[in-house]
């Protein structure tokens, strides 16, 4: 039960409160005074009857000018309002007291001690970070805020240091305690960027492997030519992140950047969303390409544009310049072209699905995106990154990845790359319960094999029958690439008989 008290400052009002509720048998909890003219009472619950008593009793009192129930005292907003904040903060936050103790925590803070709450209260800091005394430095005669590196382990962070000071009755200043903030890293280099309004270009792209940073390199070179460009690998290795980073990092990055799913263009649609529409000398659509005059476009998928639009795109690339559905000017095109496709378009081109001459002019810069497989050194930080950007987001604490999750992670063969990697941890985050680590259960991935797709637990067949399925998926990829028995043969050091014997036994035909 909580009441507030309108009233005018008297001395012994208080007091004289008290009594009447003393009267009742009533044991105050808790009061909180407030200099707008307002007092706060806390409680254990009365019946109505009591209440309808006491409420009178205490507008009689001298100097109070009104009682009215309300659902929280003033201390109890604020205590719950910091308390969320706390809750919601990534950076790990202690207040200390003025022998460096710890007397509040948040939960960001236990995950990155890896402690529960009733382990850390009363404890030292310093027990856990390292680099810096607290306690000398709160023993200062002056108290200076500060910010240094420490760490915790084998983890740095940049700690921040504010002293709590507090008036006392003539002013002066008293030193009640400090409230430190570690940030690590990632943290401190995202709010760099953020200030500098650059988190743009390359700078988005994590690149820790030795194949990555080799294609980060490639991209940044190719990045300043403005010859079309294109892209291959498999579906989810960031195809379109490097396409957005490589306009970024060009001269036309002042330009628009329009990104074209050509899979999601039906056919009736795709020139006219490309090129544009004249109707009676009046142009109703401007079309994409002009739209993006200046800067970059970017088909994604380019294997699935229609017969048609390809035509037209390769005549802008020859000509610079295109024509309108429907109309008879020609429009000059002042943008960059750069393609992306997960399939192989030299084999596409072999049996007649995609034109040659299109093929060699889009193709005249490239680079391969390895897939997360390729790459496994990137996962744990790559999830790192993801979790730490999921928790802020959907605020949640960062929290530590298990070891058995950290193997899971390490092993698991990725079909769906940085996208499947980035979408489950946003499924762990999203339907966080409490727990401090990742784990196992919590990123719900499904049983994959490679070279053989998704499977359930329950996987039927022989070991015989798996082989011969992966025997037959090799041949048919690579058959294309090397379209003679004995050149087949040769590349898998087996004879040439036993190729062909294979080929025959899986129907494989000879590639046009």
């Amino acid at each position: 039960m909580r009441l507030e008290v309108s009233c005018q400052d008297r001395v012994g009002l208080a007091k004289d409160i008290l009594v009447v509720l003393e009267q009742h048998g009533i044991n105050l909890m808790a009061i909180d005074a407030s200099n707008k003219g307002f007092l706060y009472l806390q409680f254990a619950e009365v019946s109505f009857d009591t209440l309808s008593e006491l409420m009178p009793q205490i507008r009689k009192v001298e100097a109070v000018n009104d009682v009215r129930t309300v659902a929280f005292m003033p201390s109890e907003q604020e205590h719950y309002a910091l308390k969320t904040l706390l809750k919601t903060l990534p950076d790990s936050v202690f207040s200390l007291d003025s022998k460096g103790r710890i007397r509040v925590v948040n939960e960001s803070a236990l995950l990155t001690l890896a402690m529960a709450e009733h382990e850390v209260l009363d404890e030292p800091l310093n027990h856990w970070v390292q680099g810096f005394n607290f306690s000398r430095w709160l023993g200062e005669s002056q108290v200076l805020a500060q910010a240094t590196r420490v760490h915790i382990g084998q983890s740095e962070y940049l700690a921040e240091m504010l002293p709590i000071y507090l008036p006392d009755e003539q002013d002066k200043a008293i030193l009640a305690g400090a409230v430190v903030s570690l940030k690590s890293p990632a943290r401190v280099g995202k709010q760099f960027n953020a200030l500098q309004n650059h988190t743009a270009g390359f700078d988005t792209v994590l690149a820790i492997s030795d194949k990555m940073k080799l294609v980060v390199e490639q991209a940044k070179r190719m990045a300043q030519l403005d010859a079309p460009l294109l892209i291959t690998g498999e579906t989810g290795t960031g195809k379109e992140l490097m396409a957005r980073a490589c306009h970024d990092a060009s001269m036309r990055r002042e330009h628009p950047f329009i990104a074209i799913n050509c899979a999601a263009l039906p056919d009736s649609v795709a020139e006219e969303e490309l090129f544009g529409f004249v109707a009676d000398d009046n142009v109703v659509k401007q079309g994409l390409f002009a739209e993006a005059e200046g800067g970059t476009v970017f088909l994604d998928e380019i294997a699935e544009m229609s017969p048609a639009a390809q035509v037209k795109l390769l005549r802008m690339l020859q000509d610079g310049s295109f024509r309108r559905m429907g109309g008879n000017e020609e429009v000059r095109a002042d943008i960059r072209i750069i393609c992306s496709t997960q399939k192989n378009l030299a084999e596409l081109c072999q049996n007649g699905e995609f034109r040659e001459d299109l093929y060699y002019r889009i193709h005249v810069l490239s680079f391969h995106m390895p897939s997360l497989r390729e790459r496994r050194v990137d996962i744990l930080p790559l999830t790192e990154m993801f979790l730490e950007h999921y928790s802020q987001q959907l605020s949640s604490p960062v929290r530590r990845i298990s070891a058995a999750c950290r193997d899971q992670l390490m092993t698991y063969a990725w079909p769906g790359n940085v996208r499947q990697l980035k979408n489950a941890i946003f499924r762990a985050v999203s339907m966080w319960d409490g727990s401090g680590e990742l784990t196992v259960e919590q990123l719900k991935l499904p049983s994959y094999a490679e070279g053989f797709g998704y499977f359930d637990n329950q996987f039927e067949g022989t070991l015989d029958e798996a082989m011969k399925q992966f025997e037959a998926g090799l041949l048919r990829r690579l058959y294309p690439a090397y379209p003679s028995t004995r050149q087949l043969a040769k590349k898998l050091g087996v004879s040439h008989t036993a190729i062909a014997n294979k080929l025959r036994e899986y129907k494989i035909n000879k590639p046009k």
